[in-house]
């Protein structure tokens, strides 16, 4: 597939190929929706508990006698039907981890990739080095590549410069290319990558022997 590629001014420096092994993948929707489920679940920390009728501190005394007193009959304070109580069937701690084949978690992160190069969501930088952090700069690039929406910014490595310029922009990501993921990519309207991260990209999972 021939893509081109631009400047930090929005203008087409060149054309190059990417490979169509991670660029143009069928999309495969239950492989996606499994491995975004999956990356969600495993993001959440499972710390959630309660106490049950057993853990709560209080007397067991019955309150009052069964009988004759012209009320429903109560057991103790830690009945879960009484302010105080337990909690009947709350939650307890857990981990809410799935598994998931690499092969499968490969195929997923490249039907997303796929989904943006067909959508012409995909935008290729020659590269993207900033002298200094500068919002402002930033900003003015992203308005030159016609960016008027939610963007992520991949690069080959971390550019410290270009975090910082990055982070306090609305709807605005920066990424390293090994960390790309199926969340991420999915949550912004415009992947912008530098020609190094798409380099990466194909060197990570484009081969036989890619790894995730």
């Amino acid at each position: 597939m021939e893509v081109p590629v631009y400047s930090l001014t929005g203008e087409v420096v060149k054309h190059i190929e990417i490979s169509d092994r991670v660029f143009a993948v069928p999309f495969n929707q239950a492989v996606v929706h499994q491995a975004l489920v999956r990356q969600q679940a495993n993001a959440r920390q499972g710390t959630a508990s309660t106490k049950t009728r057993s853990e709560v501190s209080g007397s067991s005394r019955k309150l009052f006698r069964q009988k004759h007193t012209g009320m429903a009959r109560a057991g103790n304070r830690k009945s879960p039907l009484r302010r105080g109580g337990g909690i009947t069937f709350g939650p307890k701690p857990r981990s809410y981890r799935q598994a998931m084949p690499k092969k499968m978690r490969r195929l997923a992160l490249k039907c997303v990739l796929s989904a943006k190069a067909r959508d012409e969501e995909l935008v290729i930088l020659e590269q993207l080095k900033l002298e200094e952090p500068r919002t402002k700069e930033m900003a003015g690039i992203l308005a030159a590549l016609g960016v008027d929406s939610s963007a992520l910014i991949v690069t080959s490595e971390p550019e410290e410069n270009g975090i910082k310029s990055a982070r306090n922009l609305a709807g605005m990501k920066t990424l390293p290319a090994s960390i790309l993921n199926v969340v991420d990519i999915l949550s912004y309207k415009v992947l912008l990558m530098t020609e190094a991260a798409v380099r990466k990209a194909e060197q990570l999972w484009g081969g036989s022997n890619a790894s995730i």
